[in-house]
């Protein structure tokens, strides 16, 4: 994994293999806004769960990942971003340009729920649930 600042040794940033720039719009999402983004999501998944089915326990683990799953498969195809990216500025874009599609936003939602895809990247920052659907996060 690279650091927060995201400089390699051999002084490349993310992204510059993928033609991306190294700061502003279209650059790739940092960690920090990436996790901000998920804990969002994950929370109105949660307050929906515990909301629509609530156990004596507070949100069922399973329910709440259903929802959570659920919210981001949407979010995706209409808007290429769950809630958390909306609302700290990053999108999900395909690496080749054009329509994410039906198969990508799937793809990575299911490869994002079973977590360890998600955490493990490459030197563009980006998770094999991302390189697997054949996306990026960027800055907008």
């Amino acid at each position: 994994m690279s650091s927060e600042s995201g400089a390699s040794s051999t002084g490349e940033w993310p992204g510059e293999r993928l033609g991306l720039p190294e700061q502003g719009p279209r650059s790739i999402a940092r960690v920090g806004r990436r996790i901000v983004a998920l804990v969002i999501d994950w929370a109105v998944a949660y307050f929906l769960s515990w909301a629509l089915f609530p156990t004596p326990e507070g949100a069922a683990p399973f329910v709440t990942l259903g929802i959570f799953a659920l919210l981001q498969y949407l979010f995706l195809l209409v808007v290429n971003g769950g809630l958390g990216h909306l609302i700290l500025g990053i999108r999900l874009v395909p690496i080749r340009g054009g329509y994410l599609g039906l198969w990508r936003p799937l793809v990575r939602t299911v490869l994002l729920c079973l977590v360890i895809p998600a955490v493990i990247w490459d030197r563009d920052q980006r998770g094999l649930h991302d390189k697997a659907a054949g996306t990026v996060l960027v800055r907008i």
